[in-house]
């Protein structure tokens, strides 16, 4: 990542639309030159008011924006020299593709023949080159998502916001888009924000991950850390698959605890990640790839402290794993998920079983209020 100067800063920044509730809180967030942002988190969490602020089509209730230096509450949207590309794409259906994609350089007064050559090269980048002659009708969700990314990069801005664009497509089309956009981001090196609900987009596409919950940031990393080390209870549970247990803090020797669960009147072991006082509440956090599964009563060494019982119910085939789903204290289900490899040496179904890990996989927060 660069070293140089953000090219874009929230300083403070708030945000209401009835001067109680506050959309976007106190937000701070440096975006670096060059870097792919995304703006994670669920419905209403304020990540797609935040790119709304930044494109100019919002404005912040307090804070200041900067972008290379300089505030932007005084610049309309148009000049601030930024391309969007929304999710239903916003192509003319009047006009031909070359001519959706030209269109900001002819409102801002480039000379003809300088369009058509830079439209010619912004269709070859997004290889729909020979397109030009056709209209948005013609085209699949798909290619109509490359004319609008073209059409964003056409007049060079220095930062493209992305407000969920691949929303419209089927499963199978918006994982190859993704590989698109991100592989196109590494050839121009263009600053790129961009905008989702989907956990598994973040982590693919970006080189540093921003989760919204409640109108501010609740963690800014980069994918791997941010899925193996969240740093809080809401950030665990909304990236990537978990399985929660409630229970209360019993003792803390460095980061490593002792837990009371309600399952068998069970203690294990684990991490805790935030301070939490002893017979405080917590939740736990284990991913389903780091819990091991085997027959009870087999000898299971070095995990005193950090394995619970259980009945083995189920087995789902999924291609290229399977789910062992594991029920505990007759109620509370306990997902297992092992590399298809070792599908052959799972338990029988319906038998006692015990799920293990290693105390660094078992995560502790504070109980969400």
């Amino acid at each position: 990542m660069s070293t140089t100067e953000p090219i874009v800063r929230f300083v403070g920044i708030g945000k209401t639309y009835d001067g109680v509730s506050r959309v976007v809180d106190k937000l701070d967030l440096d975006i670096e030159r060059g870097e792919f942002l995304t703006l994670l988190g669920p419905s209403g969490s304020g990540k797609t008011t935040t790119l709304m602020l930044l494109a100019g089509f919002e404005t912040p209730t307090a804070g200041e924006i900067l972008l290379e230096g300089k505030p932007l509450s005084r610049v309309p949207p148009y000049q601030r020299n930024i391309g969007m590309v929304f999710q239903n794409y916003a192509l003319f259906p009047h006009m031909s593709i070359a001519e959706n994609i030209g269109f900001p350089l002819s409102v801002r007064g480039v000379a003809g023949a300088d369009i058509a050559k830079r439209v010619e090269r912004a269709l070859d980048m997004v290889q729909l080159s020979g397109f030009g002659h056709r209209r948005p009708s013609q085209l699949s969700g798909g290619q109509q998502q490359r004319v609008a990314v073209a059409r964003a990069l056409v007049f060079e801005p220095k930062l493209i916001l992305m407000d969920e664009p691949l929303g419209a497509l089927d499963k199978q089309l918006r994982e190859q888009m993704q590989l698109e956009i991100r592989r196109l981001h590494q050839r121009l090196g263009v600053t790129m924000v961009y905008v989702t609900h989907d956990q598994s987009e973040a982590l693919t596409m970006s080189d540093r991950i921003a989760v919204f919950h409640r109108g501010s940031i609740q963690q800014l990393d980069k994918p791997e850390p941010m899925y193996e080390y969240p740093k809080n209870a809401f950030v665990a549970r909304f990236i990537g698959e978990n399985n929660r247990l409630e229970g209360t803090l019993e003792s803390v020797r460095d980061d490593r605890c002792t837990i009371h669960v309600a399952i068998g009147d069970s203690r294990i072991e684990g991490t805790l990640v935030e301070p939490v006082p002893n017979g405080g509440a917590v939740t736990v956090s284990l991913r389903p790839e780091r819990v091991q599964i085997r027959d009870s009563g087999h000898t299971i060494d070095g995990h005193s402290g950090c394995q619970l019982p259980g009945l083995l119910q189920e087995i789902i085939y999924l291609g290229d794993h399977v789910r062992a789903r594991v029920v505990m204290a007759g109620t509370h289900e306990f997902m297992v998920k092992r590399p298809i490899s070792e599908a052959h040496t799972l338990p029988r179904i319906g038998s006692p079983v015990e799920v293990f890990w290693a105390p660094e996989h078992c995560r502790a927060f504070a109980r969400e209020s």
